[in-house]
């Protein structure tokens, strides 16, 4: 017999910053965070996600699962996945395994892509060739000029 698999239960809003609500300092909870008032300096860390509506105005470094911006948001910010919604706007370094910008989202801030897996530099291939030449062996098909001009 079939089974219908169990949808997980919503996410559940442990903290509302209220829209007449100004406040200074460090959050920390392991639910989910709407903010609808203005957060004037601090940091905000969740298991959860975070909702910054769009009358709200956050100045914060922000640590969560999620974060959904329609309103202004200025820090340093590092979530699994970050939605820059229609009339958000963003400034500062965004670190995210996952991006959603709409088309009205404003963003001057540094998107720093990430993923479960660090990824290295590539490596410089006329470098890792001069390494690898020995005495009478032929040398690095290319200088570093060569590779200037075809604008690397």
């Amino acid at each position: 017999m079939l089974r219908r698999e169990r949808r997980p239960e919503p996410d559940s809003i442990e903290l509302t910053i209220g829209a007449n609500v100004t406040l200074r300092g460090d959050i920390r909870c392991e639910g989910s965070i709407r903010i609808d008032g203005v957060i004037e300096a601090g940091s905000i860390e969740t298991l959860g996600n975070v909702i910054i509506a769009s009358e709200a105005r956050v100045v914060a470094d922000i640590r969560a699962k999620a974060v959904s911006v329609a309103g202004a948001y200025k820090g340093n910010m590092d979530a699994q996945r970050v939605e820059l919604l229609d009339g958000g706007r963003m400034w500062g370094v965004i670190r995210a395994e996952s991006f959603y910008l709409d088309e009205e989202g404003f963003l001057q801030a540094e998107l720093v892509m990430q993923s479960e897996h660090v990824h290295e530099e590539p490596v410089n291939p006329v470098a890792a060739m001069a390494d690898k030449s020995t005495e009478g062996e032929p040398q690095a098909l290319a200088d570093e000029g060569d590779l200037d001009s075809l604008g690397q």
